[in-house]
């Protein structure tokens, strides 16, 4: 239902944009398992290689590769969408092995792929994201300390936005003076509880939801924040962290999943299900001195780190190992 961005061809010099409009459900029931039709009945090729941007192969006679940011949907089903768990849970490991590449973010998620879905590492690749465009030139403001405490997600289960909500329910009972908490990001109809609990005591009046942030707004978003807590049960990588690094933000984050790869030793890490912790970190970086500045250090190095091109550089090498691995299977084959 999501149409291509109208301006992708001009904005990418070489990207041609095909468009058909098929009823997503019907393709995906056909692709997902009776591996037809083929991409190429769709869009003329042929093509070298396929990516399709999510666990499930699209059918092609060329190369095919996958995108698995993570397993959260096959270890916690009950954390996802319907769709999803029909598809993804039953079906992920068989595609995986037939792929001729793997593309995921992180490290953490690279061996629980190798480990769940039993196959090579070395078909596996990561290609971490860079700091997103928005972020060039670092932060244009001095960082304000009594600004706000920033969360930014989408407003799902896996993210956990109640167990901040119990940290700041504790810090607002212990100190009066905490700054406001403001939540960002898109609220599907699951999350219904969490926005009924932040209009009503005791947190009315200092939690502020504002929604989905777009991205020519999100530079201001963040550096008006005191710190960012990203207390998710699992992330295959977790952007707002390196978001927030980038812009000279101190992060309180979990010590689950990918979260500590990313954050390294940049940010406060807390066990997900311990909102007294939690709440002490928020304490911490508001309260002690020269701690949140350390963080900031530290997090400006850790974002220089990364980068978009080096990411393109791990995707193109991708595409050509997909490429010689599926020309010797088909010699194989035959």
């Amino acid at each position: 239902k999501d149409r291509p961005y109208p301006q992708l061809s001009a904005d990418a010099p070489g990207v041609v944009v095909h468009d058909r409009r098929v009823p997503v459900r019907v393709l995906n029931w056909w692709w997902h398992r009776a591996g037809v039709p083929r991409i190429e009945r769709l869009v003329r090729g042929p093509f070298d290689v396929v990516h399709a941007a999510h666990p499930l192969l699209i059918p092609t006679v060329g190369a095919g590769v996958v995108t698995i940011h993570d397993l959260d949907f096959l270890d916690h089903p009950e954390r996802t969408g319907a769709e999803v768990r029909r598809d993804y849970s039953s079906l992920v490991q068989k595609h995986a092995t037939r792929a001729d590449g793997i593309l995921t973010s992180s490290e953490h998620s690279a061996q629980r792929i190798v480990e769940a879905l039993s196959v090579p590492r070395e078909h596996v690749i990561v290609a971490p994201p860079g700091p997103p465009r928005w972020t060039a030139g670092g932060r244009r403001t001095p960082r304000n300390p009594l600004g706000y405490v920033l969360f930014v997600g989408t407003l799902e289960p896996r993210k956990n936005l109640g167990a901040l909500l119990d940290a700041y329910t504790l810090l607002r009972a212990q100190e009066a003076d905490i700054p406001p908490l403001k939540v960002a990001g898109r609220a599907p109809s699951s999350a219904a509880p969490w926005l009924r609990r932040m209009k009503e005591p005791p947190l009315a009046g200092s939690v502020d939801y504002v929604g989905y942030v777009p991205d020519a707004d999100r530079r201001a978003l963040f550096e008006g924040a005191s710190l960012l807590v990203l207390p998710s049960w699992h992330e295959g990588f977790g952007l707002p962290v390196l978001e927030a690094m980038a812009l000279g933000v101190p992060v309180v984050t979990s010590n689950r999943g990918a979260l500590p790869e990313v954050a390294g030793d940049a940010g406060l890490l807390v066990a997900p299900d311990d909102p007294g912790a939690m709440a002490d970190a928020i304490r911490r970086l508001l309260r002690q001195d020269g701690l949140a500045e350390a963080c900031v250090r530290l997090g400006l190095g850790r974002a220089a780190t990364l980068s978009w091109s080096q990411s393109a550089h791990a995707v193109w090498g991708l595409y050509a190992d997909a490429v010689r691995r599926h020309l010797r299977r088909r010699a194989h084959r035959r």
